[in-house]
């Protein structure tokens, strides 16, 4: 039987301003987790890769992680 993640889990809207929330769902190498993992629906994996996308433009995210 697969596990699946609740929605509820995740929050209802992103913000750019708030970073620790959005680096729950990148990953070890600085990629936006896909759908799949994340559990997410499309409209809010676009909402959550605009405002990292957002947060890292202003320098509050890395683009990469450095080795």
């Amino acid at each position: 039987m697969a596990y699946k993640k609740s929605r509820s889990s995740n929050p209802s809207y992103f913000d750019y301003k708030d970073p620790k929330t959005l680096q729950r769902f990148v990953n070890i190498y600085g990629q936006i987790e896909p759908i799949s993992k994340t559990n997410l629906s499309a409209k809010q994996q676009r909402q959550l890769a605009r405002e990292i996308k957002r947060a890292r433009h202003l320098a509050l995210m890395p683009f990469a992680v450095s080795a």
